[in-house]
């Protein structure tokens, strides 16, 4: 299939970190999540809570990262935050990192399949997503 458009983003968590200090990670959750990642959210923040920034952040910084990337493979297509669903590496199943786009609208446009790719050290996460067009 032919690919529509590569996207890329890197995030520096510390600025992650003061907007959370500034706002709240479960407003910002609310904000950018999908139903599914926000449910995983609420989760890993009961069994962690807030104390855990450090896997909150990242947890939040990844999705932010592949959801930047995201937007921009799938340009001129633009989805909302909601529309766009990440899992990540299951180390049970084996699964890869899965991303699913699921348009409000079903008549947004040619993209048919995401590819993604996440790398995270230090302060720094960076995200890589390829759409393929139907």
């Amino acid at each position: 299939m032919p690919i529509l458009g590569i996207g890329v983003d890197i995030l520096y968590l510390p600025r992650l970190i003061s907007l959370l200090s500034r706002r709240g990670s479960e407003a910002f959750a609310t904000r950018i999540l999908s139903c599914q990642e926000l449910q995983t959210f609420r989760l890993l923040a009961e069994r962690h809570g807030e104390v855990k920034t450090g896997k909150i952040t990242q947890f939040l910084g990844v999705r932010w990262a592949v959801k930047e990337a995201a937007y921009k493979a799938l340009y001129p297509i633009r989805p909302t935050w909601k529309e766009v669903t990440y899992s990540s590496f299951n180390g049970v199943t084996g699964a890869k990192p899965t991303l699913i786009y699921r348009p409000i609208h079903h008549d947004v446009g040619p993209a048919s399949k995401l590819h993604v790719s996440v790398s995270h050290d230090g302060d720094y996460v960076y995200a890589q997503v390829i759409a393929e067009s139907a």
